[in-house]
């Protein structure tokens, strides 16, 4: 399956590009690299830094040349981190800025070390705190959706076509999945694949829409508890597995991350105890961001699955978001190297501060993003959320029974009578119509209906 490209090779490709301000072809970076890439594997890595936005691409085909972008950091901060010119980063605190200069030394120049447990026995529920009060209340500020109590999952369920394309593309890509946006976009709404690319990467987005549909279908019911997580692993490493039996199953054999001198534990009872302790903790803490914060940080550290482990982590820190109606962090436009270096501070060093300033500045992003969206939308329809329920419990049994119009109707009409008052009939029955002529195997997962369903009840229709 896709793995994160090694940032050595990214930075070496670079280098050569800074060396031809005019831009360079493939057969001179070819010429200039010292690492010996074959020419299909350099392909991919240009490709991969033209998505960044550090690179770009003139000509087509053989007279293509590749041309450095000068990137610059997005923040005024007084204080931000010292970066190369062709590197996105965000800003950052002096602090973080040390830990970040201590994870980037060669890796001969770092300890080895393994899984602390120390750093995960000493955290104490609404006693310990990662995220200091005053960015805790920030977050909810501006996280916070209009409309008081409302059931669980309501907000999200507003903006979720947008939040679905969003974190699927964006936590492919930090694995380094090489589809664009928009090729993210047509293969979630059309089912189409794109082009050139590997039938694994279009797996590992379909696995994202899967789990995000879980998280948003099953928001009254998902927790940090073993059923939501070992579930979310499941969805998210379908058919990317070497043994299919890990899907959904906590580690029984030793693994290793690449680029660091971290040995996580290799120990099942161990791993499991571990496992164990995170969720309880994790359900034990009251705010919802120091709840999501804390779940991100010690999951990966911990890594109790063969794989998939971060991926597990960012859609996990959306569970409390979604139960609590906030706005979802979909970590639009976190640079891939900040979100790793991160990462790498809590592997090594148990240091949290570098991977806290990410998060924090994920959320601000993923709510200006959402914000915009929620404006575009306009006002959600009381009526439909009301009923949404009922909606698709009606939608779902009329595909399912393979109903025609006539018989559709019908039903829709007795479901009426028997759930909602008189006044209400009539507008039901056009919300449930409505939503029968709009069904299409692009939208039908919404309903958790298979494609054979859906193709079955079409032919009668």
């Amino acid at each position: 399956m896709p793995k994160l490209i090694p940032e050595d090779e990214l930075d070496a490709i670079l280098q050569v590009i800074t060396d031809h301000p005019q831009g360079a072809s493939i057969e001179e970076l070819e010429g200039a690299l010292v690492l010996n890439l074959p020419r299909r594997t350099l392909q991919r890595r240009l490709a991969q830094l033209v998505e960044r936005g550090k690179i770009e691409v003139t000509g087509r085909s053989r007279g293509s040349r590749y041309r450095l972008l000068l990137a610059v950091n997005t923040s005024a901060a007084p204080v931000t981190a010292q970066v190369t010119p062709y590197e996105t980063y965000i800003p950052i605190s002096a602090e973080a800025e040390a830990i970040r200069q201590a994870v980037r030394k060669p890796m001969q120049e770092r300890r080895p070390v393994g899984y602390n447990r120390n750093f995960l026995d000493t955290y104490r529920p609404n006693q310990t705190f990662y995220l200091s009060p005053e960015t805790r209340q920030h977050l909810s500020e501006i996280g916070r959706s209009a409309g008081g109590e409302r059931p669980a999952g309501t907000f999200v369920r507003q903006i979720f076509n947008r939040l679905l394309i969003d974190l699927s593309w964006n936590s492919s890509r930090l694995e380094g999945n090489t589809y664009s946006l928009l090729e993210t976009e047509r293969l979630l709404n059309l089912g189409e694949a794109a082009d050139g690319k590997d039938a694994l990467e279009a797996q590992m987005i379909l696995n994202h829409k899967s789990a995000i549909e879980f998280l948003v279908e099953s928001a009254e019911d998902v927790g940090f508890n073993r059923y939501s997580i070992l579930n979310l692993h499941a969805l998210l490493s379908d058919n990317l597995l070497a043994d299919p039996q890990a899907c959904g199953r906590l580690r029984f054999i030793a693994v290793q991350i690449t680029t660091t001198v971290y040995h996580p534990l290799e120990i099942p009872q161990l791993i499991d105890e571990c496992f164990q302790q995170i969720l309880d903790t994790a359900a034990a803490i009251r705010d919802p961001f120091e709840q999501a914060f804390f779940v991100m940080v010690h999951l990966p550290y911990l890594q109790p699955f063969e794989d998939v482990n971060k991926r597990v982590s960012r859609l996990a820190i959306n569970v409390p978001l979604i139960r609590e109606n906030l706005c979802p962090l979909s970590f639009v436009d976190v640079p891939e190297r900040a979100y790793v270096d991160g990462f790498l501070a809590v592997y090594e060093l148990n240091r949290i501060e570098l991977l806290r300033d990410v998060f924090i500045w994920a959320y601000e992003r993923s709510c200006a993003r959402h914000s915009a969206v929620m404006k575009s939308l306009g006002a959600p329809d009381p009526f439909r959320l009301r009923y949404r329920t009922l909606v698709s419990e009606t939608v779902v049994t009329i595909v399912r029974a393979k109903m025609n119009k006539q018989a559709a109707t019908a039903y829709i009409r007795e479901r009426a009578k028997a759930n909602i008052s008189d006044a209400d009939a009539a507008r039901f029955l056009e919300v449930a119509e409505t939503e029968l002529m709009s069904l299409h195997e692009g939208n039908i997962a919404r309903y958790r209906l298979r494609p054979a369903e859906f193709m079955t009840w079409q032919a009668v229709w």
